[in-house]
């Protein structure tokens, strides 16, 4: 069923005057042609544009916007072509009621100055005005709008050549995109809270009303049930797949690989079974040998979902792997990380957590590690090591808030490298432009939970777009 809402519904309006079609010879099919344009500009295989043509007048408002909500679309985008009423575009805006999204795109950098003043004809000058006349009625559109409390966000520009302009347009249609998928996922929530951490604690109807998510409560259990009916075959083929996934020590014991990939098997199978697209778990295990079992043994499992686009954060970190999601969505990773110290001689942060690793932000492959100890938790097993690629970084938190729900808190820096501790953890040091000490406080005042999301490359502005889309708010700390 989730299959058939996977792509982004786009509705793409164009705005003109119908008075100026029968003035200005070919001014209509031009416009029209520059319409075509911006729907291959904005389409994509995630993507269906649905292009409502050229709208003139206030009938044919109302008429696009019933179909925009027969069409289901999540993103209206509005190409102002020439000087067009803003009673025009209002009724669409209104039926729609989604997102706007305002184009302000002349055909060309400027116009010809010399070879327009040499046309001899004054009313084919004026059309040729006109097919640059973009920029006119938007302060007239933005006005209504403003007036109305309809919140709008504009990307101005020219059609072609104009690599910033179709970057802000881009970076709107992605966070639209990110909505779109948050608001069809459902996040499994696998066990219960670390007891004592209030930091984490959250309230689900503000997660489902907020994002769209749906949670599923899930039990261990079920999960040791599961894992109960793994073939040998299964599990013959998962120890390979941790062979290429992971570079897997010799001082990992066979039993313990075992032990791991029968987890993963059936981790594998309970996503299927719930359809799931993210897991947050914690389960001390205590007192039920098969639980501690199935809890001990889940880190490779959980490393691999992560990997492939079903991120699993511990702790029943529900906050953060929302965090981990919209992270992943955007193609940057999103692996699960909390300060672990302070390095102020080299004045960098040291920042990492136990439990599953982000592969495609890995600097190197990700080691398995044999660990005697979960520090903090009950049993002991497999755990994997890994760094943060070097380079650009941006860490992400989800934080409650009191106005909107939630809001997402940003900071961008750099992964660099130098040494680690080696405890079979994620593991990385981190420069910030406040520095170490000004990036700790400034990241502390917000109130975040003690965990947060990383992810490679500068993306701030773009989840400020995303938080924007959601309606949430949005604070950068670098």
């Amino acid at each position: 069923m989730k299959d058939s809402y996977k792509d982004l519904r786009v509705g793409l309006v164009g705005f003109g005057l119908d008075a100026y079609w029968e003035q200005f010879e070919g001014l209509e099919a031009r416009l029209l042609e520059y319409l075509s344009e911006v729907e291959g500009k904005i389409r994509s295989p995630s993507r269906t544009v649905l292009n409502l043509g050229l709208v003139d007048t206030q009938a044919k408002a109302v008429d696009a916007g019933h179909a925009c909500r027969r069409e289901d679309i999540e993103i209206l985008v509005i190409y102002v072509t020439t000087y067009a009423l803003s009673s025009t575009v209002l009724p669409v805006i209104l039926r729609a009621n989604v997102p706007v999204l305002l184009l302000n795109l002349q055909p060309a950098q400027a116009i010809d100055y010399a070879s327009f003043n040499r046309m001899e004809d004054r009313t084919a000058m004026t059309g040729e005005w006109l097919a640059y006349c973009s920029s006119c009625p938007v302060p007239e559109i933005a006005n209504v709008l403003k007036r109305l409390d309809i919140p709008f966000q504009q990307a101005t520009g020219t059609l072609h050549n104009d690599p910033e302009c179709w970057r802000e347009v881009e970076q709107w249609l992605r966070a639209a995109e990110v909505a779109h998928a948050l608001s069809h996922s459902r996040l499994g929530a696998l066990g219960h809270y670390y007891s004592g951490m209030l930091d984490i604690a959250t309230d689900l109807t503000q997660v489902s009303g907020r994002f769209g998510i749906h949670i599923e409560q899930l039990e261990v259990d079920e999960l040791s049930s599961v894992r109960r009916q793994v073939s040998e075959a299964d599990i013959a083929a998962k120890l390979d797949a941790f062979h290429q996934f992971f570079e897997v020590g010799d001082d990992c014991s066979p039993f313990e690989l075992e032990r791991a990939a029968r987890t993963a098997v059936a981790l594998d199978s309970f996503v299927r079974q719930y359809e799931l697209d993210m897991l947050a778990y914690y389960y001390k295990g205590s007192g039920l040998v098969e639980n501690e079992d199935t809890m001990s043994s889940i880190i490779l499992g959980t490393s691999m979902l992560t990997g492939s686009g079903l991120p699993v954060a511990g702790e029943y970190e529900i906050k953060n792997v929302i965090a981990m999601k919209i992270m992943d969505l955007l193609g940057v990773g999103g692996s699960f990380t909390e300060y672990y110290a302070m390095d102020f001689s080299a004045d960098l942060v040291l920042m990492g957590h136990d439990g599953p690793g982000h592969v495609n932000i890995a600097q190197d492959r990700i080691k398995v590690r044999p660990l005697k100890v979960y520090h903090g938790k009950v049993g002991s097993g497999l755990s994997v090591e890994m760094s943060v690629k070097h380079g650009p970084v941006t860490l992400l938190s989800v934080v409650e808030d009191k106005d909107r729900g939630f809001l997402l808190l940003a900071a961008e820096g750099e992964s660099v490298p130098g040494p680690i501790l080696e405890i079979g953890n994620t593991n990385s040091r981190y420069h910030f432009p406040l520095g170490a000490r000004g990036f700790v406080e400034r990241w502390n005042s917000f109130g975040p939970a003690h965990h947060c999301a990383i992810g490679i490359g500068n993306v701030a502005s773009q989840l400020e777009k995303v938080a924007s889309f959601i309606g949430l708010g949005f604070a950068r700390v670098c």
